[in-house]
């Protein structure tokens, strides 16, 4: 299965751009390996395989995942985790829609094509999610999914709880380069620096091996 952390999946008419034939997905097989846990799987497009460190036994410790979904099946993924007992946490919004004749207050996923689930990262735990229906997998830099820390959860749950204004922002992550737009430091570029809750701009002379940081905290940026 190729990454997942990429959510072009979905195209502009909403749907997912890729579909992944479950009902072919063989039996699990489970051996030991060097005190690890291995699975092995195959569809008729890819034949892949996870595999995930050795659980220490008497340990239960949870992560938060992102699972990525088909456009508009949020909802029934979310239900049908449920009922197999996994922990999920689907953040709405609710949004004005407007036709020609009327308008409408819609409730609508906050991030198109994805919900978060709750678990222990063992194969056992990953195949109750994979295995339902119009689950595409987990969302991350590997196969497994990455780990989404639970003060981010919390960001989020606050955001939706409080009904706090919001906007869809490009995602800048420290260490990027970004570009600033507007104010006085309109069009200046450079790395983008967090330390003790305060942003950063590191702009460098490479020849001259020589930098300086100026402080960003309010200006509106851009990737580079």
């Amino acid at each position: 299965m190729n990454n997942l952390s990429d959510s072009q999946k979905c195209d502009s008419e909403g749907e997912a751009t890729r579909t992944y034939d479950r009902n072919r997905v063989s039996d699990e097989r489970w051996f030991e390996e060097s005190g690890g846990v291995r699975e092995r799987m195959s569809t008729n497009n890819q034949s892949w395989e996870l595999a995930n460190q050795a659980v220490v036994p008497g340990t239960d410790f949870e992560n938060w995942y992102a699972v990525l979904t088909y456009a508009r099946h949020e909802r029934i993924v979310g239900r049908r985790l449920g009922e197999k007992g996994v922990t999920t946490f689907l953040p709405t919004v609710t949004e004005i829609h407007r036709w020609s004749d009327r308008k409408k207050l819609v409730e609508v996923p906050l991030f198109g094509c994805y919900l978060f689930v709750k678990l222990v990262p063992t194969n056992e735990e990953r195949q109750k999610v994979l295995q339902v229906d119009n689950v595409l997998g987990f969302a991350g830099s590997t196969r497994l999914g990455t780990p989404i820390p639970n003060e981010q959860i919390d960001a989020v749950r606050i955001l939706v709880r409080e009904k706090l204004p919001y906007r869809v922002h490009p995602f800048l992550k420290t260490g990027q380069r970004v570009r600033v737009c507007g104010g006085a430091l309109e069009g200046l570029e450079g790395i983008l620096v967090g330390r003790k809750g305060e942003s950063t701009l590191v702009l460098s002379v490479d020849a001259m091996q020589r930098s300086l940081s100026v402080q960003i905290d309010g200006y509106e940026l851009e990737a580079a």
